[in-house]
């Protein structure tokens, strides 16, 4: 007979693969479920074995569970810091676009599944820096690409280039660049990330097992324009979009003097009389951008790190990532088929809500339910850079989500 064994962070050989077992010891129905979760070493289930045989078995759970605990505290789950260690950085070419891309790997033993984590706006790869080593540390191998128009990625000239639905069928090509064809991976992404997750989930659904979105709720698609309903003032928090779709921003904001009060700016540094450079009902303010101190955000390293990888992109700077707002046209005809269906996730899905997010208030999330038969909410005090400024909450969320769906899968397995 055969024992079907979930491997979750435990350092075996052949992880999620089918073990023979010697029929002589092993003579009744055995199921057998292994998870390693964040809080204690092992959950085990033995099902149906006479005493004398559990006996026989914990003793192999208990050695590996305390292999598997000594390789996880030897795992350095800080921060990423700039040009950290732990990660490595490579880059991909598809449609003959480049992505610069991260990627940690697990220390010291092969990676239990994949994930893809995508990132928002004003940010690069570098936003994930408090995620990537905790989902590392879980045994899982974590790519995070500088998306098109950041960093040292590519810019296309052509607009439609930049659709979702062309850069799901990217983020496709890495995943299989790097993990082979062979998985399913867990997707994640914030802000605009969070937006391309959820589109991705709908156009390459196949190769993803479970999705999560911080701060960014799921859209449906729709026929109607976007802008046209900020315009008409029934989504005031998204004013910001109408000025970013025009030439003030990518005008002003050149060089690398202008690009850091711009950034920090977007991360809420403040001035002495508590002036703000910038608005989600205006965006940014540009004759208070010279009075600013420092965000209390990023520190003066990552604050550095972040302006450099924008100074990767050719002037105008900002013209790449703000092109992510100009393609709602071009997003809308590849979406009118799917619009005009029943939209329903199969895969679990997971939103983490911000509670002072002013962009993305909560309440935007408040229908998802309807298309997300297998959606798990979580919430955290935080405004909308709650990857940093939350970040242990966000990934205990992020942690105790991952290992009920392991568990799931295992017990469906049974």
């Amino acid at each position: 007979m055969y024992l079907r064994c979930w491997w979750f962070n435990l350092g075996f050989p052949n992880p999620a693969q089918y073990c023979t077992v010697d029929e002589a010891l092993w003579h009744r129905d055995l199921s057998v479920t292994l998870i390693c979760q964040r809080e204690k070493n092992i959950v085990h289930r033995l099902k149906s074995l006479p005493q004398e045989q559990q006996n026989l078995f914990l003793p192999f759970i208990q050695r590996s569970a305390t292999a598997a605990s000594r390789s996880r505290s030897a795992m350095d789950t800080s921060k990423l810091k700039a040009n950290d260690a732990r990660v490595q950085n490579a880059s991909f070419t598809t449609r003959g676009l480049t992505y610069e891309y991260m990627i940690g790997e697990p220390q010291d033993k092969p990676p239990v599944g994949t994930v893809l984590l995508l990132h928002g706006f004003p940010d690069t790869s570098f936003g994930w820096r408090c995620q990537v080593p905790f989902l590392m540390a879980r045994g899982l191998r974590v790519i995070v690409p500088d998306l098109l128009g950041y960093a040292g990625s590519s810019t296309p000239t052509n607009l439609e280039d930049m659709s979702l639905k062309n850069m799901s069928e990217d983020m496709k090509n890495l995943v299989h660049h790097v993990a082979g064809h062979d998985q399913q991976i867990i997707l994640g992404g914030h802000d605009w990330g969070g937006h391309f997750a959820w589109r991705m989930a709908l156009w390459q659904r196949q190769i993803i097992k479970c999705v999560f979105s911080i701060c960014t709720p799921f859209f449906a698609p729709s026929p109607y324009s976007f802008e046209d309903l900020v315009r008409s003032g029934k989504l005031p928090n998204f004013g910001y979009q109408l000025q970013f779709i025009g030439p003030d921003v990518e005008r002003e904001i050149q060089g690398e003097t202008k690009m850091r009060q711009l950034i920090n700016a977007l991360y809420s540094g403040k001035g002495p009389e508590g002036e703000v450079g910038f608005s989600v009902h205006k965006g940014v303010i540009f004759k208070n951008l010279e009075k600013l101190g420092k965000t209390p955000s990023l520190t003066e390293e990552e604050l550095d790190h972040h302006v450099a990888k924008f100074m990767l992109q050719k002037a105008p700077q900002m013209r790449g990532p703000l092109n992510w707002y100009r393609t709602g046209a071009i997003n809308r005809g590849d979406e009118k088929e799917i619009a005009e269906k029943d939209i329903v996730f199969e895969m679990p899905t997971l939103f983490i809500a911000a509670t002072k997010d002013l962009a993305l208030p909560p309440h935007l999330a408040k229908n998802m339910e309807s298309c997300m038969p297998k959606l798990t909410r979580g919430e955290v005090d935080s405004t909308h850079w709650a990857l940093t400024e939350a970040a242990d909450e966000v990934n205990d969320i992020i942690g105790k989500w991952l290992s009920n769906i392991v568990d799931e899968t295992s017990k469906a397995s049974l």
